[in-house]
């Protein structure tokens, strides 16, 4: 027997999963079910997507507009930190996932339900991401997963539910991919993707162009940082949705950010998915550079030592765990010194840096300089090299040692 509600707040996009989750639940359930529109930048027609929601059977629809909050409170945090989960993965879905969730336990909340839902299926990273979020803000609110309990297993069975309800879908068995979007990126998962031999087809992709058809020029971009944020495009300060949305448009018509991975998922299995990140490949690659100028070395190595484990609280959904903003911390005080400019080339798929200045550089051409120099002593290498050395030296004396005693 179910366990019986009087509200439930779904988060909702209009797409497959979500338009059958949301006549499920209120058939299951026999409740109110409020549809949760998050709007972190995909560029949806939200009044289309509230007009479906309330004719699929929704109570009610909240459309929120999370991109700023999605920017500068999750994206530009993880941005500060570099992170890249195995060495690849730019993290433009499960950086989504909190932002959406803290939202939908606040209306959870104003609304007085008892219980969220959401669409992830039980293989996927989400589910665990939205779940943990629930649980660090809201643990007395129940979850309810319907990829987990009911019986329509594959894309087909929703397809059926769909046509058998009466659902309009976005999407066609023609293009059947699963896919995520927001101000980061365009994930696609399934259909041929599943066979990590087969090349994506060209047009499956919606914003980048191919690397070979694109200008034969390239562009330059100027990103001026404050405090590990940037917040200057080309001498425009921008809040930081802007920013990431204009600098999107500018590198995805250079190729930029198509990524082709096999990750690990959380919950054990691999995964192939296809990725174009534009905005963040480019910031990644000029907050490196400019780093190199402002950052003292033992701090990023340092730093450079805990982006793997940060990267994974993010694709595991440990957002909001004391661990991550504890790394946080730890992040935001390495980032005090690193304000100033990057000059980005943009050409044929790739984004590469074309210089960099800052006005309190650690880089001291007096210093670096091949040619005669009064500043530093070369002959002051002799005692540096010495001294670690020793160490070295004093191995091999005792290895040689006891290797005369054995012989």
């Amino acid at each position: 027997m179910s366990k019986s509600y009087e509200k439930i707040v779904l988060a909702y996009s209009g797409g497959l999963d979500t338009s059958v989750i949301l006549t499920w639940l209120a058939e299951r359930y026999e409740c109110e079910v409020v549809a949760y529109v998050a709007d972190v930048g995909q560029g949806d027609d939200y009044d289309a997507v509230r007009e479906k929601a309330l004719k699929t059977g929704a109570s009610a629809v909240f459309v929120e507009d999370l991109r700023e909050r999605f920017a500068s409170d999750f994206v530009f945090p993880m941005l500060r930190a570099g992170a890249i989960y195995e060495g690849t993965y730019l993290l433009g879905t499960s950086i989504a996932r909190p932002c959406i969730a803290q939202r939908q336990v606040e209306i959870a909340e104003q609304t007085s339900a008892q219980a969220v839902s959401h669409g992830a299926t039980g293989k996927g990273n989400d589910q665990v991401r939205f779940e943990l979020t629930f649980a660090a803000l809201a643990p007395e609110l129940d979850v309810i997963a319907p990829w987990r309990v009911w019986d329509l297993s594959s894309r087909s069975k929703l397809f059926a539910y769909a046509e058998n309800h009466g659902i309009e879908l976005p999407i066609t068995r023609d293009r059947p991919y699963s896919m995520d979007q927001n101000i980061v990126h365009i994930s696609y998962e399934g259909s041929e993707l599943e066979d990590p031999w087969q090349e994506p087809n060209e047009d499956m992709f919606l914003t980048t162009v191919a690397p070979e058809k694109a200008p034969d020029t390239a562009d330059y971009v100027e990103i001026s940082y404050r405090q590990g944020n940037p917040v200057e495009l080309n001498g425009e300060h921008l809040s930081p949705f802007e920013l990431l949305k204009k600098l999107a448009e500018i590198a995805a018509a250079h190729g930029i950010g198509r990524d082709d991975i096999v990750e690990n998922r959380f919950v054990g299995m691999k995964s192939r998915g296809v990725y174009e990140t534009p905005a963040v490949t480019v910031l990644n690659a000029a907050h490196r550079a400019l780093e190199t100028l402002t950052m003292d070395r033992e701090v990023m190595h340092l730093r450079d030592g805990f982006i793997p484990r940060y990267a994974e609280m993010v694709y595991y959904g440990f957002w909001f765990a004391p661990e991550r903003e504890m790394l946080q911390a730890a992040v935001d005080e390495s980032q005090k010194p690193v304000t100033g400019t990057v000059r980005m080339k943009l050409y044929k798929g790739r984004a590469s840096v074309a210089g960099r200045r800052a006005d309190q550089s650690l880089y001291m051409p007096e210093l670096a300089t091949f040619e005669e120099d009064s500043v530093y002593s070369q002959a002051d290498a002799s005692g540096f090299i010495r001294l670690n050395a020793l160490r070295l030296k004093v191995r091999r004396l005792v290895e040689r040692k006891a290797a005369g005693k054995k012989g």
